[in-house]
Parts: structure tokens; C-alpha cells; sequence
């Protein structure tokens, strides 16, 4: 296996290889990760491990990522369904008579940050109410980039916060603390996270004119499309399953079944061969508004082929670093610059940061950092639900923001913006890990097992306990 020289320096030239092609070259992280993965390869070759380890962590980091890549697949369906059905159109042509135009960020913001806790799930949140926010904001004069970063900050609060998020049940049962308890001791850093990010959604959204005569835009979609409250049935049903708690993938397939029935029941004559074509290869828009046309030809299953392509990558170069135990050497490298409370959650915020960008996972974003540093929370006497709001802080928010990442990957297809193109504005996103680590040094919100103890307080690493 590989030594902590080694794994340091693997890491190095992965991040270099993949930032080089992604940033520099402006490529699709696709090929940069192969790349990476045929280094990992050649390098298991060098140190002698048999291929059967190597081909056993491949099979390892893409098996959880199974569940995601079939969610992918059907919320491609879903999206052509409900374009077809008259869903998303009515959404939009509703919204625009809801929705301020002058403080549409914000307003996008703080309306997906409530669904998104409704139903706990940011995927669902994005590609329903996200995708009529996208329509809205570019017809108000919006950079796409800039609204995708407002939507997926409001659905990563509720991804966040929500107690019917896997997330949100997923930190505190790996801290080993109640999960009310953890939700309420989030409210430290997601209150002042969530109120600097309505206020500067609300300063970037000002100045921005209409690109298209509004009048123009909603006339066209009502004369191409189904508005009516009916076509809204989907969205309702799907909020409500999701508030009952069931899961993902049959939700998904209720939403999609009960918009095919609409679409027949205001289009009948619709032929099953052009039903099937609309699920396969997306809703292709044909208004004569380019405007129109370019946010409404889209999804489909085919739409999701590069992302689920991508997840395989990812997921199979993460197996890789871990059954070759890089990870772990990096991890045990950061346990030793643990010493004081601070630094304890700086180095607990960092493993997530760099478990997210290494192996693009949400969930081991939290489970490897939590069982890894969650003695040292008990060594220097800070109560554990500490450790279960840095894993959420630095874990959960920040896989929206690495191009190759579940998360990354899912939004950039359904939202139609690059990665790199929305990070600069996901401010919920970005100020969630500053003010975890923050609240780390100075000592403001956190809780101790004896009620109170100085900042710095020294802790022993692994070694010298």
C-alpha cells in the first residue's frame, strides 16, 4: 500500500492533472480523471498490489453512487415529462406574477431554501422549482450562472437543515448525537450563513433588465404550452410523498406517471412512439421564441448520460484512493496537526473539504471525517454534536461546488450551468465552511462536556495518546 510520501504526492498530481485540464484547458473533467485513474493503476502495478485489491475499490467507490446515477436517469424523464405536460411552463408563467422582480435572487434564495426543507432533497428542489427559477431569471436579464447559484444555495439549506434530509440523518447518527439536537446546533452557522446570502442576493440583483418583453415571453407560453392549475398535481404529489418520507426513486416515478397522464389528458391525441421519444431523448421546443426554446428543449435520459458517465469516473478513481489507503495516510497526516479546539475543527472541515473533492461523495464526506476525528472531540471535551455540524458545514454544502462530484455533476446537467460557472455564487454554499471554522477559533457556539473550557484548549492526536 501506499506510504504517507507517496499518497501526499499522488494526491498533488491529481488535484494538479485534474485542475490543469478543468481549469486550464477548460475541458470536461471526463478524460483528466481517467488519466487519473490509469495513474492510480500504473502506480498499484509499481507497488506490487494484486489487481483484484485494485479492481475491488473500483466496484467499492461506484457502488454507492448506484441509487444517485438511477435518480439521475429518471429526473432526466421527469424534466421532459413535465416541459411536456405544461408543469414547468405554468410554474414559470405563475411565478412571474408571485415572484419580485426586484429581489428575484433573493426571492429564489429564500423560496427554495423552503422546499428544499419541505421535502429534503436539493436534487428534487433543483430540478422542479429550480428549473422554472432558471426560465424566470433569464427572462428578467439574469446571468444563468448567477440564479443557478441562488437556487442551489436555497436547496442546499434545506438539504441541510431539513430532518427528512439523508444528510441531516446521516451526521448525527455518525457523531452519536439526537438529531433535533444537531439541527438546532446548526442554527450557530446556518443562521448567519443564510442572512449574509439574502442580503447579497439582494445587492446582486439589482440593476438587471428584462432581456425579452414579458408580455412577449408569457403570451408564447401560453399559446405553446398547458397552463393550468391542474398541471401543477405533479409537484404537489411529490411534495407530499416526499414529506411522508418515501424514498427517492418511487417518488420520482409517481411524479413522472402522473404527468404522462396529464399530458394525455390535455393532449390525447399524443402517440406512444413521441411519448417515448420526449422520455428518451428530452422535450424539443418548438415556439419560434429562441428565448423559450433554448430553456425548454431539454431533458430526457439521454441528457443524463454524460453525468452518469462522469459519476462512474469519479467514484471509481475515490474507490480506488481508498482501497489503496491514500485516503487514510492523508487523513492520518491531518490527525497530527490536531492540538487545540480550532484546529481540531479547521482539520475537521479541511477532511471533508478534500474527501469531497477526491472522491466526489456526499455521504463519505461525512462518514470518513466523523469516524476519523470524532475521539478527538472527546479527548478535548467538546460534545460531539460539535463534530456533526462541521460534517454538514464542510461535508454536505460543499459537493455542490466540485465539478466531478454527485452533487456537481447532477446540478450542472439539470441547471444547464457549468460548475465553475455558479460556484462564485452559491454564497450559502461558500460561507457555511468559513463560519464553521470561524466558530472553531474563536469558541462562539460551540458547546463543551463540562459546560464551558478555554479556546486552545490542547488535544492529543492519535500518536501521542
Amino acid at each position: 500500500m501506499a506510504t504517507k510520501r507517496e499518497s501526499i504526492l499522488l494526491i498533488t498530481i491529481l488535484f494538479s492533472l485534474i485542475g490543469f485540464g478543468v481549469i486550464g484547458l477548460q475541458i470536461l473533467p471526463h478524460i483528466p480523471i481517467l488519466f487519473g485513474i490509469a495513474l492510480l493503476l500504473l502506480f498499484g502495478l509499481f507497488k506490487r498490489i494484486p489487481w483484484s485489491v485494485m479492481d475491488t475499490g473500483i466496484r467499492n467507490g461506484i457502488t454507492p453512487g448506484i441509487p444517485s446515477i438511477f435518480i439521475f436517469l429518471l429526473v432526466g424523464v421527469l424534466i421532459a415529462i413535465w416541459i411536456a405536460c405544461g408543469t414547468i411552463p405554468t410554474m414559470m408563467v405563475y411565478g412571474f406574477s408571485i415572484v419580485s422582480k426586484q429581489f428575484f435572487l433573493a426571492t429564489v434564495f429564500v423560496v427554495c431554501a423552503i422546499v428544499g426543507t419541505s421535502i429534503g432533497s436539493a436534487f428534487t428542489t433543483a430540478a422542479t422549482v429550480g428549473i422554472a427559477f432558471m426560465g424566470m431569471g433569464h427572462a428578467l436579464g439574469y446571468d444563468t450562472a448567477i440564479t443557478a447559484g441562488a437556487i442551489i444555495s436555497g436547496a442546499f439549506f434545506g438539504d441541510k437543515m431539513s430532518p427528512l434530509s439523508d444528510t441531516t440523518n446521516l451526521a448525527p447518527a455518525v457523531s452519536g448525537v439526537d438529531m433535533f439536537d444537531h439541527i438546532r446546533n446548526m442554527l450557530w452557522t446556518t443562521i448567519p450563513a443564510f442572512i449574509i446570502s439574502v442580503i447579497l442576493f439582494a445587492i446582486v440583483g439589482q440593476g438587471h433588465a428584462a432581456t425579452v418583453d414579458f408580455h412577449t415571453f408569457q403570451a408564447t407560453l401560453q399559446k405553446h404550452s398547458t397552463i393550468s392549475w391542474i398541471t401543477l398535481l405533479p409537484v404537489v404529489l411529490l411534495l407530499i410523498l416526499a414529506m411522508k418520507k418515501v424514498p427517492a426513486i418511487p417518488t420520482l416515478f409517481v411524479g413522472t406517471l402522473s404527468g404522462i397522464i396529464i399530458l394525455f389528458l390535455f393532449h390525447p391525441h399524443t402517440s406512444i412512439s413521441n411519448l417515448i421519444s420526449i422520455m428518451q431523448d428530452g422535450y424539443k421546443s418548438q415556439t419560434g421564441m429562441k428565448e423559450i426554446d433554448q430553456l425548454l428543449t431539454r431533458g430526457g435520459m439521454q441528457s443524463m448520460l454524460p453525468s452518469v458517465s462522469l459519476i462512474f469516473l469519479s467514484l471509481g478513481m475515490g474507490g480506488l484512493l481508498q482501497e489503496m489507503g491514500i485516503i487514510a495516510q492523508v487523513m492520518d497526516s491531518l490527525s497530527h496537526f490536531v492540538r487545540t479546539s480550532g484546529r481540531l475543527i479547521f482539520s475537521t472541515a479541511l477532511t471533508a473539504i478534500g474527501v469531497n473533492f477526491l472522491l466526489g461523495e456526499q455521504y463519505l464526506s461525512i462518514i470518513l471525517p466523523g469516524r476519523a476525528y470524532s475521539e478527538s472531540f472527546d479527548r478535548i471535551g467538546l460534545k460531539r454534536r460539535n463534530l456533526s455540524r462541521v460534517l454538514e458545514d464542510a461535508g454536505t454544502v460543499v459537493n455542490p461546488l466540485v465539478p466531478w462530484g454527485v452533487s456537481g455533476v447532477f446540478l450542472s446537467g439539470v441547471l444547464n450551468v457549468p460548475t465553475f460557472s455558479y460556484v462564485p455564487y452559491t454564497f450559502f454554499c461558500l460561507l457555511c465552511p468559513v463560519i464553521t471554522i470561524i466558530v472553531g477559533f474563536t469558541g462562539i457556539g460551540l458547546s463543551w462536556v463540562n459546560g464551558n473550557s478555554p479556546i486552545g484548549k490542547s488535544v492529543r492526536t492519535k500518536t501521542e495518546a
